[in-house]
């Protein structure tokens, strides 16, 4: 899998800020509520970033050579999804709150209570602690190249293409 591109994320961050911003517009010209998660939210965000963590710090460990045991690699893969899946939603939240507090700031000094503003600052927040927490788990899941790969392309890893006096289907690719 190839690592997720900090500028993917900066342009859905960018586009989810527009959509924001022109969600909080049409809310407010047709007095509805602020397009805004609740705090509870931030649970459910906590529950990911700490689990999304404690996975990656698991293959962290066993890649760094603390391997009392084999590692699951199905375990590993989903690390990596769960890891990627938590920056690009971290991006999506950070963008949509980000644009609605774009919004919001027009109407500072108006406002008697700001907890509106607060609570699109913390979830805003949560988003950003997402991405980073994403992008670091999914650094710790790769596997640094072997010690006979030194001198071959990236791409290349091991011993390919098909052993002398095997057929094709008698190759396990060891």
């Amino acid at each position: 899998m190839k690592l997720t591109n900090p500028l993917v994320l900066l342009v859905i961050g960018v586009g989810l800020a527009a959509a924001g911003w022109a969600a909080t517009l049409l809310a407010a010209r047709y007095s509805l509520a602020t397009p805004v998660l609740p705090l509870t939210g931030l649970i459910t965000m906590g529950v990911i970033v700490v689990l999304t963590l404690v996975l990656g710090i698991r293959v962290l460990r066993w890649r760094n050579g603390k391997k009392k045991q084999l590692l699951n690699p199905i375990l590993a893969a989903w690390t990596l999804v769960l890891a990627q899946a938590c920056a690009y939603t971290g991006a999506m939240l950070l963008g949509w709150h980000a644009g609605i507090f774009m919004d919001q700031l027009r109407l500072w000094n108006v406002r008697s209570g700001q907890a509106i503003t607060w609570q699109i600052a913390a979830m805003a927040g949560g988003g950003l602690v997402m991405i980073v927490v994403g992008l670091m788990v999914e650094r710790f899941c790769r596997i640094p190249p072997e010690d006979g790969d030194a001198g071959k392309p990236p791409g290349v890893a091991g011993k390919r293409g098909k052993p002398e006096a095997e057929g094709e289907y008698a190759y396990r690719g060891d």
